[in-house]
């Protein structure tokens, strides 16, 4: 991993030699200073400071409800503690579809405001104005095609998107266009395997996947999930790496318990 090993600071140039190289990219979500300094000192290579805040903390059931102002203010937690990552924020629902002015106006707060380095919007060749329209201010962007989480109430469901020809075949478009738009990234969520790998090898930029399979450049998971501090969410994509969960509730459980049989504090512990 020669390209990520001497990359002192991740940036969007740093992705494009990554893939050239054939060096897989590693991408995960944070919320908050305290973790996602952990994720930046463990090499993570991008922090997306995912619309996923939405679900995992704020406990909404869809991305939809979460604002700007809120995406700002975990974005700029984040960014505080990065040293060496490359931060992408997910810009909300409702702050660049259809209007490409609204959509700049946006991008500019996130990176003005939380220091973010790039912006991440859903969706293909209907936000290309916007797109275009981020570029011209000089800010990176990331694109995100298959399954769309801010469109659920369109699709209304989140199963597997792109499996039937016509869908794959507007799926492959819309990745060609957001290329041409100028995005330096793609993320694939919940798509077919075998079409992720086949637009990846197409397309001169990277793409993240997300229950894509292995062939994408890289691959993101929410951190909350890999680490199994949230149990409810199980997709087949998920793989976890620890059980903070429980790890936490027995913690907390003998907190408790030395609370209430006085051994906390003991004389060691107390001025």
């Amino acid at each position: 991993m020669v390209v990520a090993s001497r990359a002192k600071k991740v940036t969007t140039h740093t992705l494009q030699e990554m893939k050239r190289a054939n060096e897989k990219i590693s991408m995960l979500t944070a919320y908050d200073f305290s973790l996602a300094r952990l994720v930046d000192e463990a090499g993570i290579d991008v922090i997306l400071v995912g619309d996923s805040a939405s679900n995992v903390m704020a406990g909404n059931d869809t991305t939809v409800p979460i604002t700007l102002d809120h995406m700002i203010y975990h974005a700029k937690c984040v960014v505080n503690a990065v040293d060496r990552a490359l931060v992408v924020v997910d810009m909300p629902f409702g702050t660049y579809q259809g209007d490409s002015k609204l959509a700049l106006k946006s991008a500019i707060r996130i990176l003005k405001e939380s220091g973010g380095h790039a912006v991440k919007l859903e969706g293909g060749i209907e936000i290309v104005d916007s797109i275009k329209r981020i570029l011209t201010a000089g800010i990176p962007v990331m694109g995100h095609l298959g399954l769309t989480p801010q469109s659920i109430y369109k699709f209304g469901t989140y199963s597997v998107r792109a499996k039937e020809e016509e869908e794959a075949n507007k799926l492959m478009s819309d990745s060609n266009a957001l290329q041409e738009a100028g995005c330096f990234s793609i993320v694939f969520e919940k798509i077919p395997a075998d079409l992720a790998g086949k637009i990846s090898k197409s397309l001169e930029i990277p793409t993240i996947g997300i229950g894509a399979g292995r062939d994408c450049d890289g691959q993101v998971l929410v951190l909350h999930d890999m680490l199994g501090i949230t149990k409810q969410f199980s997709p087949r994509f998920l793989r976890r790496y620890a059980s903070l969960g429980d790890t936490i509730n027995s913690a907390v459980k003998q907190y408790i318990t030395d609370i209430r049989g006085g051994d906390f504090p003991n004389s060691d512990e107390s001025y």
